[in-house]
């Protein structure tokens, strides 16, 4: 049997209100019997709706605070039982068990009573039991039942109502199915996530990851690939929660480096003062930090400006009249900010192609996540680079301690190199990036390609020298020989920010001595990356004990 059935008996059982009493009003009025629970029947009852409790069905109460209520026969086998099969009509008969045609069934809201840090007894009560047991039961057996569980399929189960003349048709059954055991998984998956993290399981045998459309997308990071956009259910302010004002839809690439912007310029307590951030197929090419959002802008574009053409566009602050001027000017593909004026928007809006997103906040750079990266045949798992950059973690390795002025750029381009792709080079004055060399082989060819994108920027800005004199570089892992450090010095460059770590760093330091740069160490950016993990603590002490003799003979000091 394979036909489309018709609707006779519904149960209903919903934690999500949402659109319930208008579904209901439509299932009665085509003279489906409702069936439903709790909460559920009491709504309908208060929409003047006739239903039938479950408890009538089964012939016991709920109980145990709600927990028993649903798993019985008379409700299971009513959603398991073939309609085609003999031995399956004559248990039913025999056991007074009518078919149930019609299940909509939304779960406890666990993952938003995560979200919300509830206790753990509040969470352990959040998860639903019966619900996806039905669930379940009623998508397995998709070839007569049509299982629902998001007010979003309401409005397509009336129409395919309509279309079926009072039956739903088995396509259309099942892509419920698949949408239902999508669901279940998800929630699973939320549950088991949150149980490891209550355990401090950071490696679960097994780890399950779900998402939830966002939005199709028209294709992926070549227009050969067919992609999607699928969010995690988390809060986190950026692209996944943004509200876009204006612009086509967002593309797969659009996306990436939406977020890759907005990561980056969280980074910069505002409260500090404004910034902004410019990025391009995944890395900045331009960061700054200005008096005004207008300033920090026209800094960071001043960095790269053929780079910046298409870009997006990240702000610490909220989108401003000036800023809005002023980015306008050029063609940028996004801007996306905790909130944008309306005359801002007002201004951005004849330009049809820029996407204008605002996310009501920054993401918090510490917050723990984790971070995923598919490989053949598996995905690989580790925590989020959330590791900030103290005074207290960096060791001035050189007999020339940093400046001031220094001290302040080094950080500044140290934490602009964090997002970066490896290598990394980063050069800075004044808190605004002036050549950034991403993703190279070699740590001297991301150095030699950050010193041409200074004179560049010279040769744009008609600068008589390159900015790159007197200023700060940062890299993102250590120099393996003076070379690259060498090749900064020639840039002009006075100081120099790396994490140490090289066999050579003897040889490194001394270079950095002869060239006059002083040059510290972020050393200890590692240590509490895992808190409570001896082993990064044994593995911290062991690196430390191997250069107990370059430490002594450079007499490193707090910066």
């Amino acid at each position: 049997m394979s036909h489309a059935v018709p609707l006779g008996r519904a149960l209903i059982s919903v934690s999500d209100k949402t659109g319930l009493v208008d579904l209901a009003r439509a299932l009665a009025a085509r003279g489906v019997e409702l069936i439903s629970t709790g909460g559920t029947a009491k709504a309908l009852r208060m929409a003047e709706l006739p239903v039938t409790d479950v408890a009538e069905i089964t012939g016991f109460p709920e109980m145990m605070d709600g927990r028993v209520k649903t798993l019985h026969p008379m409700v299971h086998g009513g959603l398991l039982a073939l309609r085609d099969d003999d031995e399956h009509l004559v248990a039913m008969a025999a056991h007074g068990i009518r078919p149930i045609d019609l299940l909509v069934v939304n779960l406890y809201p666990f993952e938003a009573t995560v979200a919300r840090g509830a206790s753990p007894a509040d969470c352990v009560e959040n998860i639903d039991i019966g619900g996806p047991a039905m669930i379940r039961a009623a998508a397995k057996n998709h070839r007569f039942v049509a299982v629902v569980t998001d007010p979003e399929d309401y409005g397509p189960l009336l129409d395919e109502l309509r279309a079926q003349d009072g039956r739903t048709g088995l396509a259309f059954r099942q892509r419920l199915a698949a949408t239902a055991y999508a669901r279940t998984a998800a929630y699973d998956a939320a549950v088991a996530g949150w149980m490891a993290g209550q355990v401090g399981e950071a490696a679960p045998r097994r780890r399950a990851l779900a998402g939830r459309l966002a939005q199709p997308l028209r294709y992926g990071e070549n227009p050969h690939q067919a992609a999607a956009f699928y969010s995690d259910g988390t809060v986190r302010p950026g692209v996944a929660t943004a509200r876009q004002w204006q612009g086509k839809e967002l593309s797969w690439n659009n996306i990436n480096d939406t977020d890759a912007a907005f990561e980056l310029v969280a980074e910069f307590d505002p409260a500090q003062g404004p910034a902004c951030a410019i990025i391009k197929h995944a890395n900045p090419c331009g960061v700054a930090r200005g008096e005004t959002l207008a300033e920090a802008w026209g800094r960071a574009f001043d960095c790269d400006r053929v780079s910046a053409f298409g870009g997006i566009v990240a702000l610490n602050m909220p989108l401003d009249a000036a800023t809005a001027e002023a980015v306008g000017a050029i063609f940028t593909e996004v801007i996306i900010a905790p909130d944008a004026s309306e005359e801002a928007r007002a201004i951005l809006a004849a330009k049809k192609n820029l996407r204008l997103l605002t996310t009501g906040a920054l993401p918090d750079p510490r917050a723990p996540a984790l971070s995923y990266r598919q490989v053949a045949g598996g995905v690989l798992v580790q925590d989020a680079d959330r590791k900030g950059l103290s005074r207290a973690a960096l060791r001035v390795m050189t007999r020339r301690a940093p400046t001031e002025a220094e001290l302040a750029d080094l950080m500044f381009a140290f934490t602009v190199a964090k997002h970066v792709k490896s290598n990394a080079i980063v050069y800075a004055k004044g808190g605004a990036t002036v050549g950034i060399g991403a993703g190279q082989m070699s740590r001297v060819d991301s150095t030699r390609i950050a010193a041409r994108k200074a004179d560049d920027m010279a040769q744009a800005l008609g600068l008589p020298v390159s900015p790159a004199r007197g200023s700060v570089v940062a890299s993102d892992a250590f120099f393996p020989f003076p070379d690259g450090l060498l090749t900064a010095a020639e840039a002009g460059a006075t100081a120099v920010i790396q994490p140490g770590g090289s066999m050579r760093d003897d040889a490194v330091i001394a270079a950095a001595d002869a060239a006059g740069l002083a040059m510290v160490w972020a050393w200890l950016v590692w240590l509490g990356a895992v808190p409570g993990s001896a082993y990064v603590l044994a593995a911290y002490l062991g690196w430390s004990l191997l250069k107990i003799r370059t430490y002594l003979e450079h007499r490193p000091h707090e910066a």
